[in-house]
């Protein structure tokens, strides 16, 4: 957690919650609440739920659940039971709700495990998967993530890049299985591992979907632009997924990606033309002369 002045806190939560600034400065700002941390930060975050853009909203859920912070635990509760949420918005609150992992966020991810919205439901599901393996994990697991992100699953116990692209693959086996595959390849971060994750992109559930196109992004490796690419172009793709896409491209940020992305500034989605200009952002500061990889533009934003 970050010490800073409160008047300062509540200045950063003042331009998350005003409409008229632009999303990428909003952005930042949320990101900077979040490495802040804290009641104050919490409450911006929360304040900013009654906005009209599911992008920033889920965001927002995103980051609530990257804190760690118990307290965070109603809020999250709060947006998951709202059933006029965009499901974009409630899928993120029940994977922060996993992804603190408290046991006391058993019950509420019950209760939604058979969500009339199949992205909520399989959220839930994966997010029960999370709390329960917490309370009985190997003895000898041992986190290798090599990212900053709390991630919905652990990874699987084996390095095995055929091994787990099957598992990966496989319809039959469960999204929490499926996942910890993915994550495993991902913390492998070799050229034939991406490769593997990339074919992830055309299984049958939008929300594993959109879990590939972003540990890709993390990756940042350039070989899964066309794979992105492919999907972010398909305007009969999930909207969720469509949106991770442009933001794993605004991650990799070569000139192809900024390419691929101003030709969706206008999409039809309002989340798939709001992903794209925060993923130009991305690419804009990834090639600035003072990058550094920083969470304040969401270099890890879901």
């Amino acid at each position: 957690m970050v010490k800073i002045d409160e008047s300062k806190i509540g200045g950063i939560g003042r331009v998350l919650n005003d409409k008229d600034r632009p999303l990428k400065e909003r952005f930042r700002a949320l990101f900077t609440l979040k490495n802040i941390g804290g009641s104050k930060a919490l409450e911006s975050i929360e304040s900013c739920f009654g906005d009209d853009s599911a992008l920033l909203k889920h965001e927002l859920a995103y980051c609530l659940g990257q804190m760690q912070d118990k307290a965070a635990v109603p809020i999250l509760v709060k947006v998951l039971e709202d059933t006029e949420q965009e499901p974009m918005v409630r899928h993120e609150a029940a994977e922060a709700l996993g992804a603190i992992g408290t046991s006391e966020v058993e019950d509420i991810l019950t209760k939604y495990l058979n969500d009339p919205i199949v992205e909520v439901a399989e959220t839930c599901q994966i997010a029960l998967g999370r709390v329960r393996w917490l309370q009985n994990k190997e003895k000898d697991f041992v986190d290798q993530n090599p990212y900053a992100s709390v991630d919905p699953t652990p990874p699987a116990m084996t390095s095995d890049v055929s091994e787990l692209q099957k598992v990966l693959l496989d319809e039959n086996e469960s999204l929490f299985n499926r996942y910890r595959a993915m994550f495993s390849l991902r913390n492998l971060r070799t050229e034939d591992a991406t490769l593997a994750l990339a074919t992830g992109l055309k299984g049958k559930s939008a929300l594993f979907r959109h879990e590939v196109a972003f540990v890709l992004g993390q990756l940042q490796e350039e070989c899964s632009i066309p794979f992105l690419a492919e999907n972010l172009r398909d305007p009969a793709e999930n909207e969720m997924v469509r949106h991770e896409c442009a933001e794993a491209l605004g991650a990799i940020a070569t000139d192809q990606c900024t390419e691929i992305l101003n030709e969706y500034l206008q999409d039809d989605k309002r989340v798939v033309k709001e992903s794209c200009e925060v993923a130009l952002d991305m690419c804009e500061y990834e090639n600035s002369p003072e990058f550094q990889y920083a969470d304040t533009l969401g270099k890890i934003s879901h």
